[in-house]
Parts: structure tokens; C-alpha cells; sequence
């Protein structure tokens, strides 16, 4: 079962300069590959694809790929997108062909939920999450939105690592070391308070 279609169509000719051409028109290039089949160079609509590159969901989410013509559909998973160093935009999309019973490695977004609620940010305690996407080995059609931390009871100095909270069902995290995923910092004095706190006393003292 896929989450979304993707409507597309067959890009004839390729090349640097093709592709240039594609993008002023308003259409960026990509290709669907992998599953023993030959590779199948396609366009999308630039405005309607950029909307769903903007959502986390799409990158973790098993697709339908309509290619116009006689190409039929291919059930895929976004594995690459090129982007634009300066302009932030996407310039070229590769598709994975997949079914439901393959076994993938995706990056999946790491969300701390409850947080507000925990002692530690009571405390004044900042939230800092140094994993921020995991490689998460599952079955395609089970590849979870996000791992959430549930961070409620949490207090300053608290860091959780990899294998202090559960996984969802299916999902596997490969590690050696049990690294940390996140923590609970103290909050950061103002060293522009401190100094001014210290330029008084000079001064009462004078």
C-alpha cells in the first residue's frame, strides 16, 4: 500500500543541458531505478513536487510514481534529492523502486514530544538534540514518520542515548556504540549579564 501518488512523465532526452531546460520550463528531472528493471528517466512538475518536498513525511513514505504513456506506475521511495547550493532548490529527484516485504535504510527524524512538560525545562533546562535523523532499517511499508523520544519526565543533565528508549515495531537502529541521541542541557548564563553584574560592584566599591 503506497501514501501518495506522484504524477509524472517520460523525459526523452537527457543531459546537463536538457535538464537546464526542463527546470526553466517549470519541470525537474529525475529517475526511478533499482527493482531488476532498467532505469526510466522521468519529469515532474516542479510546483507541485516542491510543495511535497517541504513535508518530512514524503521522504519516509513509500510512493506511486504514474509515468504518462505506456510506463505504467512504479512503487518507489525517494533516495536522493540534489539541491541547489545557493538558491536552496531541488534539481534532481532519484527514486528506488521498492515493494512491501523489501527491507530499507532511511533517515528518519528524531521529535522529543512532552517536552514543555518535563522537569527540566520547568527548570529552565534547554532541550538539545544531537541526532537529529537516524538510519533506520525496516520493512518499506513500515518506515515510521518520525522516532519519538518522549522527553515528560526528563530533568537537567538527563541524556538519553540510543538505547534508552524503544524503538517503534519493526524498526532497528544498527550501532556499535550507544551513542547519544539527545539531552537536557543547563541553561546558559549571559556572559554580557555577568560582565555587567561585575562592572557594578566595581563601581559601589569605588
Amino acid at each position: 500500500m503506497t501514501d501518495l501518488t506522484v504524477e509524472a512523465k517520460l523525459r526523452e532526452t537527457t543531459g546537463k543541458g536538457d535538464a537546464r531546460r526542463m527546470r526553466r520550463a517549470g519541470f525537474l528531472p529525475g529517475i526511478i531505478y533499482g527493482g531488476g528493471k532498467p532505469d526510466l528517466p522521468i519529469t515532474i512538475n516542479a510546483n507541485s513536487i516542491g510543495k511535497l518536498l517541504n513535508e518530512e513525511t514524503f521522504y519516509t513514505s513509500m510512493l506511486e510514481v504514474n509515468v504518462s504513456g505506456k510506463r505504467g506506475t512504479s512503487t518507489v521511495l525517494l533516495k536522493d534529492v540534489q539541491w541547489d547550493p545557493i538558491m536552496d532548490t531541488a534539481l534532481h529527484l532519484d527514486f528506488m523502486r521498492v515493494s512491501s516485504t523489501d527491507s530499507v535504510t532511511v533517515e528518519v527524524p528524531v521529535v522529543a514530544v512532552n517536552f514543555e512538560k518535563c522537569p527540566g525545562n520547568i527548570a529552565g533546562g534547554l532541550l538539545d538534540i544531537v541526532r537529529h535523523v537516524l538510519e533506520v532499517s525496516c520493512l518499506a511499508n513500515a518506515i515510521p514518520d518520525a522516532i519519538e523520544i518522549d522527553c515528560a519526565d526528563f530533568n537537567v543533565g538527563d541524556t538519553i542515548h540510543i538505547e534508552d528508549f524503544t524503538l517503534p515495531e519493526g524498526a532497528e537502529v544498527h550501532h556499535d556504540v550507544n551513542f547519544t541521541v539527545l539531552n537536557i542541557a543547563a541553561p546558559k548564563t549571559s556572559e554580557s549579564t555577568t560582565e555587567e553584574d561585575e562592572g557594578e560592584d566595581e563601581s559601589s566599591e569605588a
